[in-house]
């Protein structure tokens, strides 16, 4: 059955998901890029990004399993890259080179329209202005049936959750405190949207919490 899910979504201890000060030099906030050590010495982390080696185990396989079944990514802006306002022009691409680690039809959150970007490797990505109903139904259409991961920033997670969207998390708590940032849950009464079934598995460098509706 096809859900709409967050997958390897790192946290801090104090539940932040990103650091302060978000912008070309720190993609993640002052210190976001601590929060996501378990992924980057992963082997499926090197084999995306061109390099050999990398650790295996709980870690690895966690990583692994966030990349399977998925037919559409939802993303928001501060995820595809730092420019803010309207475009001044089509020069940025995102974080990720010429062939991007989706493979699949990509819609980004923004305010400002833009044509769709086409990448190697199967990559699209749509620039979406009518919000996340919007992206969602957009997104159901090419999925075909798999799964859609949100991906990302904060933010756009505490839109689709307090939607009432998303089916199921997985999150990986890394053993560090931030103290300011982007607070995923702030507000937000998980219990109440129906999150009451909850899984731990401790791995090298992160917990892994997956949390999911009855």
């Amino acid at each position: 059955m096809s859900k709409i899910k967050v997958a390897a979504f790192s946290v801090s201890l104090d539940g932040f998901g990103a650091g302060q000060d978000q912008r070309l030099e720190h993609p993640l906030g002052v210190r976001g890029e601590e929060l996501h050590t378990w992924i980057v010495t992963t082997k499926m982390f090197h084999r995306m990004t061109g390099k050999e080696g990398g650790s295996e185990g709980v870690d690895n396989d966690f990583a692994e399993k966030s990349m399977e079944n998925i037919g559409a990514w939802i993303m928001g802006r501060n995820m595809f890259g730092p420019i803010r306002g309207p475009w001044p022009d089509n020069e940025w691409k995102g974080w990720w080179g010429e062939e991007p680690p989706y493979h699949v039809p990509v819609f980004v959150l923004t305010q400002h329209a833009r044509e769709p970007l086409k990448m190697k490797g199967g990559t699209t990505f749509h620039f979406i202005t009518g919000g996340i109903e919007s992206a969602l139904e957009e997104a159901k259409k090419v999925a075909k049936g798999k799964d859609i991961r949100i991906g990302g920033g904060t933010s756009t997670i505490r839109q689709f959750l307090q939607a009432g969207y998303i089916n199921e998390m997985h999150l990986a708590f890394s053993p560090i405190f931030l103290g300011s940032g982007e607070h995923l849950f702030s507000g937000i009464d998980m219990s109440a949207l129906g999150f009451n079934q909850v899984q731990k598995i401790n791995g090298e460098k992160a917990t892994h919490i997956i949390v999911t509706k009855n």
